[in-house]
């Protein structure tokens, strides 16, 4: 669970309100697990900032690494790593209609790279 708030005078507010609910619906926290005061980190897979939810630099680096596929699994793989970062790239769904359109109609991808689809676009 994660608690931001918009500005640092409405926080304290704020946490009150989530352990307000929590104890309404008798749940409890694992001391063990939380933090309070934390400038920003890592939260289900990407980065939280003072700016906002970001994309995760490593989420980045490993599409980039990634060798061509060469096999429908392989493309498959590279199609939920996107997936993943969607929201962080303008007009997503128009820059991977190429790619998935490929996808689609081949069973073996033939050296054919879908991220230089992706690129043209």
């Amino acid at each position: 669970m994660l608690v931001k708030s918009k500005m640092a005078e409405e926080h304290v507010k704020d946490l009150e309100e989530t352990f307000s609910i929590l104890r309404k619906y008798k749940l409890k926290l694992n001391p063990a697990k939380y933090a309070f005061g934390v400038q920003g980190g890592r939260f289900l897979g990407f980065m939280v900032t003072q700016r906002g939810i970001e994309a995760n630099p490593l989420k980045i680096k490993a599409i980039i690494d990634m060798k061509a596929p060469t096999c429908l699994n392989e493309a498959q793989r590279l199609t939920g790593r996107i997936a993943a970062l969607s929201r962080f790239i303008s007009k997503s769904a128009e820059k991977s209609l190429p790619f998935f359109k490929t996808l689609r109609k081949q069973r073996h991808l033939n050296g054919i790279h879908p991220a230089n689809l992706l690129l043209k676009n």
